[in-house]
């Protein structure tokens, strides 16, 4: 029996090593607004947690897996599968048997997902990832009350997980206080914790201010500033696929240690902009204006397309039972008609 306890022991102080490094505690509670915006975002009252990386895909698959075999509300786009942007879910078989698989190792960002979706996953979580239809104790309660793809919903307030505030999200990227190395108002414009335009790359260990989006400058072909950052030339390719791993630019994290808040996808925040939702943070078709925290774009809430994504905000110490999913998928825009969304 001792060892038995020593055993489950040893495995739980893992779990709970993996499914934390999965997220990073914002603390510094009281922040001020940043003055750059006329004082409107980036203070938090208290400390909460955000996720370290974008939801992937292999973790918004688990979720089509445990809820979508019949997929009343839509959580799968089919262009998920066919987009070769951005491809990497499958879907097969019919209502009621569907099955879905990811495409490579699922470690890119999920795309194609509409603010409900998000909303969805962020029930899904808070609800301690049950298997079943998507309806009440699943997708439709938890963290949100639901009602079919309308409206603008607020967080109830009890939920566990959720979608980040604009304000966590804006100080989670850009927040990094003067007393700790910060800038002098507290505030970067860069979410690499840099005043200075990143370097759009493919992926780096080394560089840290650099991300995945759009930019060109001479020298070209050095793999550096070269136009899209995963293929390196200023033209779009229909059979390339844009995005990199969450994490891909190691260096490049912010203050508070999170990753791809500045390119790869936009994310999706639970600020209300009259009848649409914000986004924050740019995507790999974005010129280097998207980054910035000046850039604040709106979308309509049902709206799915190939550079939206989302990550997800908790309390400061999330469980073990719930984080799980988050640990597990890691282990866990572009092209020539307009850019969306294009603030």
């Amino acid at each position: 029996m001792q060892t038995k306890v020593i055993l489950i022991c040893s495995l739980t102080a893992a779990l709970l090593s993996s499914a934390h490094a999965q997220y990073v505690t914002v603390g510094n509670p009281g922040n001020p607004n940043d003055p750059v915006t006329g004082y409107l975002y980036g203070g938090v009252a208290t400390t909460y947690a955000i996720g370290k990386y974008e939801v992937t895909l292999n973790q918004y698959r688990e979720f089509l897996a445990a809820v979508a075999v019949t997929d009343t509300y839509g959580l799968y786009n089919a262009s998920m599968g066919t987009d070769l942007a951005i491809r990497g879910i499958t879907q097969t078989g019919s209502p009621g048997s569907y099955a879905y698989a990811v495409i490579g190792d699922g470690t890119r960002p999920v795309t194609y997902v509409s603010w409900y979706d998000a909303a969805r996953f962020s029930n899904w979580l808070s609800n301690g990832q049950p298997t079943g239809l998507q309806t009440v104790g699943t997708t439709e309660t938890g963290s949100y009350t639901l009602t079919a793809n309308t409206g603008l919903i607020s967080y109830n307030g009890t939920g566990l997980y959720r979608l980040p505030s604009e304000s966590e999200w804006y100080k989670a990227a850009y927040y990094q206080p003067a007393a700790a190395g910060g800038d002098t108002d507290g505030y970067w414009l860069y979410p690499t914790g840099s005043n200075a335009i990143p370097n759009s790359r493919n992926g780096s260990v080394s560089d840290a201010n650099s991300g995945n989006f759009s930019r060109s400058v001479a020298p070209a072909a050095d793999g550096v500033n070269d136009g899209y950052a995963v293929s390196g030339s200023t033209s779009y390719s229909s059979g390339q696929n844009y995005l990199t791993p969450v994490g891909a630019f190691t260096q490049a994290d912010s203050y508070y240690g999170t990753f791809d808040q500045g390119g790869n996808v936009w994310e999706w925040n639970d600020a209300i902009i009259s009848s649409s939702r914000a986004l924050r943070g740019g995507s790999w078709g974005n010129a280097e204006h998207g980054l910035r925290a000046s850039s604040r774009a709106e979308f309509d809430p049902s709206n799915e397309v190939e550079n939206v994504g989302f990550r997800v905000a908790t309390v400061p110490e999330p469980t073990v039972s719930v984080s799980l999913i988050l640990a597990g998928g890691l282990l866990l825009s572009r092209r020539k008609r307009p850019c969306a969304p294009q603030p």
